[in-house]
């Protein structure tokens, strides 16, 4: 067996896959923000019951809690299975949910990657809500309940969330297709009443580690019209950088995106996918 070594030239080459996860207060517009995308080629994994904002955008949705409802299964459940299908077996995973046996299960009841062919990119609206559902199913785990008492050990449902949600996270990040996934983001004020901004997402472990598994990761935020912009017709942006003034939480790993984004994710993917072509 010998290593096989990718040719810059050969890296460049590809197709660039952008993973995105995309914060914004309540309301701000993160669902809305779907409609840049190509209707053709996106999928709107809809877990809100929000759809309202999509408006007559003609894009393909499915429904997480819908489909649960109707294949009898609990929707975190219905979530492992569209992750695994998309990235495929892992070899590492074992018995569990993302290994082989579990794969072939949900290609037998759910189809494979070919229900999945048409698609360049996958909007997850929102981990948010994939959080709590993740929690539920968590508490109801023998592991989660104590050896000596038969009680729910709440700590040990947390623990066993933090790890469902990363490793959920983490396989989507492998799959081959774009990858968005909207949070819901809290304004708080911390011991000197300075603003402060933390995901809204059930359990600590999730809400720190999460930001570190995607590439992208963008805040939409009103401004004032002029406001730290340079065109007063657009009301949002996307805040793209680490360490920005207003302390929201961003990250550009592309290293070609400027400080404040038009909110087009379309254009937004395109700009880093098109980048040293």
């Amino acid at each position: 067996m010998t290593l096989n070594f990718e040719t810059p030239e050969e890296r460049l080459l590809q197709r660039k896959k952008v993973n995105i996860l995309l914060f914004g207060l309540s309301g701000v517009g993160k669902t809305y923000a779907a409609r840049a995308l190509d209707p053709k080629t996106t999928l709107f994994i809809d877990g809100e019951a929000g759809t309202l904002a999509l408006g007559k955008w003609p894009g393909h949705v499915l429904n997480i809690r819908s489909e649960a409802q109707r294949l009898g299964v609990h929707p975190w459940e219905m979530c492992r299975a569209i992750a695994c299908i998309l990235a495929g077996p892992d070899p590492q995973a074992g018995d569990g949910p993302y290994g082989q046996a579990s794969y072939d299960k949900y290609v037998a009841g759910l189809g494979g990657i070919e229900k999945f062919k048409q698609f360049q990119t996958i909007f997850v609206d929102s981990c948010t809500v994939v959080s709590r559902w993740s929690f539920d199913w968590a508490k109801k785990q023998p592991e989660s309940f104590s050896d000596k008492t038969g009680k729910l050990d709440t700590r040990g449902a947390y623990g066993l969330h933090g790890r469902e949600m990363i490793e959920w996270a983490t396989q989507l990040q492998h799959q081959p297709k774009n990858i968005i996934m909207s949070c819901i983001l809290d304004e708080k004020l911390d011991d000197f009443s300075r603003k402060v901004y933390e995901p809204q997402i059930v359990g600590g472990m999730a809400g720190r580690e999460l930001p570190g598994i995607f590439d992208i990761v963008l805040t939409l935020a009103k401004f004032p019209a002029g406001e730290e912009t340079k065109d007063e017709e657009i009301p949002r942006w996307f805040v793209t950088q680490h360490g920005n003034k207003f302390g929201y939480p961003a990250k550009d790993r592309s290293d070609v995106l400027a400080e404040f984004e038009p909110p087009d994710l379309g254009s937004l993917i395109s700009k880093i996918q098109n980048a040293n072509m």
